[in-house]
């Protein structure tokens, strides 16, 4: 699955945001970061003090993840989630 960027004003250089709209969207960008910082599915299981298989069931975008548990794995991969009122979108 490719997300893509969104020009949404947020707080870095790059000037986009990518917008999930279920779990298999949070799951590859949570996949693709982890790639882009050369870490292996265990290596991130590991920094996370989690098992293999939460990382795998995150990534796969599994919806009954515990939601504590992936906010801790986003903010370890130096990403954030912003939640605000929903913009219109291009088609």
């Amino acid at each position: 699955m490719t997300l893509k960027p969104k020009n949404l004003p947020n707080g870095n250089d790059s000037g986009l945001a990518l917008v999930a709209d279920s779990s298999a969207d949070l799951g590859a960008i949570i996949r693709d970061r982890r790639k882009q910082l050369a870490l292996t599915q265990l290596d991130l299981a590991g920094l996370a003090n989690s098992g293999n298989r939460f990382i795998v069931e995150v990534e796969n975008g599994k919806p009954t993840v515990q939601l504590q548990k992936v906010l801790d794995l986003v903010q370890l991969l130096g990403l954030e989630i912003i939640v605000r009122a929903k913009t219109t979108r291009e088609p």
